[in-house]
């Protein structure tokens, strides 16, 4: 129990130093990094060898997303797009109904793409149908962060979930549908209904994020055309994922479809086709354009800051096996195969801040009880995403994507974004519960 204890005072020291002495998220996280590293028995060195390949291997996978999403949704709100988008949506739906527009939004971009990709792409959709609505920000926000975060915990063809159904030999499809009729439950008791309970959480973002500046209907783009581009990431990406379900591994236009389909390259396409959709068709310069961009990726410096010093904690928390010892703490209790693997999940997530490794960790641990037990490998892989989710907090990028990007507080990052996602955890499991009886 030592280990979880000194994991428990490390995110105590945290949020002292963040709400008490006003210190910055990104010292605070180191600063508890070496803490807890050294508290657990970690030499010095090790320490410092794990915050360096915990900020690199976490801005490693980020920044190129962070960097090309902010590009793309700067490029698409500059040149009218997200106006247009959000003002045919809400026209579509009618104010009083948005929460379900911006839900199938974020439950259509999600199923295929990374949540980081996801949330920077549709955080300026939020922002710009808040502005033109007048509804609360988070009113407007938190359905469609539920549903990618949903899509991203425990629906195929997601790597976490991919990688979890392959250890389980889990039928993707049955998972994917499976996953679909647990997901819905989730993302609207967690997302929608719970987003009803926050009208006292005012968020404050940053002017660069917030500030909307509406074009003049004549000059802005068609909706087709803004929808295609603001959308082309998703079914570049999409499409890598359908294809390597019907064509050999050794296809060349599979090759070419993943090349593509990757993240990086889909967002970098995605760019170099809205530098013409947004900008330079509707007669602006590249310097224009480019300078625009230069803009965008500096509004996103103290963010990257940030989430790189909570990669760092993860790793240290990750190097010191507090994950493993959690782990078989927890694979000694006496529960349902499905409940157990959810609580394994859970509790490595809340020590973590990691999703995937949640996952993965709890997933390697379970594999055995499939064939022990005979139960549906299909909903083991739902319930170990579920778990997944749990109560994200100061160890988890997420968390600090959400409290940078609206401008909130810590105590109302986790009044909103944390409870949320316990919700869609727990909701989860439920009904992972109520399938395991009809199958």
């Amino acid at each position: 129990m030592i280990p979880i204890i000194i994991v428990i005072c490390g995110v105590l020291l945290l949020l002292l130093l963040v709400i008490v002495f006003k210190l910055s998220a990104f010292f605070s996280l180191l600063i508890t990094s070496l803490a807890v590293g050294i508290a657990l028995g970690m030499p010095v060195s090790d320490v410092m060898t794990s915050i360096e390949q915990g900020i690199g291997s976490t801005l490693g996978s980020l920044t190129l997303i962070l960097g090309f999403g902010v590009m793309l949704g700067k490029l698409i709100a500059d040149g009218g797009g997200v106006q247009r988008m959000s003002t045919s949506l809400i026209r579509a739906f009618g104010t009083k109904n948005v929460q379900w527009a911006v839900v199938l939004i974020g439950f259509a971009v999600g199923i295929p793409m990374f949540y980081n990709v996801g949330f920077v792409i549709l955080v300026p959709f939020v922002f710009a149908i808040a502005a033109q609505t007048g509804l609360p920000l988070i009113y407007v926000g938190l359905p469609m962060l539920a549903s990618l975060s949903v899509t991203h915990g425990y629906l195929p063809p997601h790597p976490g979930p991919t990688a979890i159904g392959a250890l389980y030999k889990a039928d993707m499809g049955l998972t994917l549908i499976y996953g679909v009729a647990v997901a819905i439950p989730a993302i609207l008791l967690g997302g929608v209904f719970f987003s009803w309970a926050l009208k006292g959480i005012r968020p404050n973002p940053p002017v660069q994020f917030a500030q909307v500046e509406l074009v003049a209907e004549e000059n802005i783009p068609g909706f087709w055309t803004s929808l295609l581009t603001g959308l082309l990431p998703v079914l570049l990406i999409a499409l890598a994922s359908a294809l390597s379900f019907v064509l050999p591994a050794d296809s060349t236009v599979l090759a070419a479809a993943t090349f593509v389909g990757n993240p990086n390259i889909a967002l970098l396409i995605s760019v170099f086709v809205a530098v013409y959709t947004m900008g330079i068709s509707r007669g602006k310069s590249m310097k224009e354009v480019m300078d625009s961009l230069e803009d965008s990726v500096r509004s996103i410096a103290i963010i990257l800051f940030i989430i790189g010093a909570a990669g760092a904690f993860k790793e240290v928390l990750v190097d010191s096996g507090v994950g493993d010892h959690i782990a078989a703490w927890a694979g000694r209790l006496s529960l349902s195969p499905l409940v157990l693997v959810w609580a394994i999940a859970a509790a490595i997530r809340v020590a973590l801040g990691s999703a995937t490794v949640a996952g993965l960790m709890a997933a390697g641990i379970a594999v055995p009880l499939i064939e022990a037990t005979h139960t549906s490998p299909e909903l083991m892989v739902l319930a170990t995403g579920a778990g997944s989710l749990m109560f994200s907090h100061v160890n988890d990028t997420g968390f600090w994507m959400f409290k940078e990007y609206f401008g909130l507080s810590i105590r109302d990052t986790i009044l909103s974004w944390s409870l949320m996602e316990t919700i869609v955890s727990i909701v989860g499991l439920i009904g992972v519960l109520v399938l395991n009886n009809y199958i």
